[in-house]
């Protein structure tokens, strides 16, 4: 599907230059907005629409009237409760100073909760393949204003525009702490809402023998299985499920202990 650029509805100085650093950076074009509606341009120009605001990117799907857009969506409550008990840190056994990969970066929800406890002397690294959405994302995460006590583990953050198997291959060995997947969409839940707009163009590659295998070789301390309870992701591949009563989302775990 073809993407093009534009601004919101009354442009700025502002809005037209984020529209052509945006367009350049992608390979998009930039279409004038000409104060017409979304459905109208997805009508006329048949394409996905990144619009180009003061404070955000915003994209929208063909057919979709709601934009996708970074937020802290559920890290904007988890950091309010001990980092400590939240259910990714637990399993994981992340803490200050580990790196943490993310090879499933979504909203990059989890990739912040991550952020935020490895802190200053950590890293964390997450995966998105579509270039559309992990620009929304980069940029969201380099720009967001409210909630400044997430700041500066917002801007840490780095997103990689890649297939997390291909970014996988090419690192050397042991050298995450954590490497974490979440693969979309293996069962439709109605809570992940923020995803709604994207369920077309998301990528909805599944878990495999090669993913897991070169997690493994990279992870020093342990590999995170977020899926749906129903999954049997879990079993097949050999990761120890920690289960979350009255929860739709389980995790497992298998632990490397090769940090020295």
């Amino acid at each position: 599907m073809k993407t093009i650029v534009t601004t919101a509805y009354r442009p700025t100085e502002v809005t037209k230059r984020r529209a052509q650093e945006t367009a350049q950076f992608l390979g998009l074009q930039v279409v004038e907005r000409n104060k017409r509606p979304i459905y109208k341009l997805h009508g006329e120009l048949a394409a996905d629409i990144i619009v180009c605001k003061k404070e955000r990117l915003e994209l929208y799907p063909v057919g979709q009237s709601e934009p996708f857009f970074f937020h802290p969506n559920s890290a904007a409550f988890r950091s309010k409760r001990p980092l400590e008990n939240d259910p990714l840190i637990e399993v994981s056994g992340l803490v200050a100073g580990d790196a943490f990969l993310d090879c499933t970066l979504g909203m990059a929800s989890d990739a912040l909760i991550a952020s935020l406890v490895v802190g200053d002397r950590g890293r964390v690294v997450g995966c998105e393949s579509d270039p559309v959405i992990a620009h929304v994302i980069r940029e969201g995460l380099k720009n967001y204003q409210d909630m400044p006590k997430l700041h500066e583990s917002m801007r840490r953050i780095q997103v990689v525009t890649q297939h997390a198997v291909d970014y996988l291959k090419a690192l050397d060995d042991d050298c995450f702490d954590v490497v974490y997947m979440d693969p979309m969409f293996t069962e439709q839940i109605a809570e992940a809402s923020n995803f709604a707009p994207l369920r077309n163009n998301a990528d909805h590659g599944q878990l495999t023998e090669e993913w897991v295998t070169e997690a493994k070789r990279v992870a020093r301390k342990s590999v995170v299985l977020k899926a749906h309870f129903r999954s049997t992701d879990f079993e097949t591949f050999g990761f120890k499920r920690r289960v979350r009563p009255n929860t739709k989302f389980h995790f497992g775990v298998i632990q490397m202990d090769k940090s020295q």
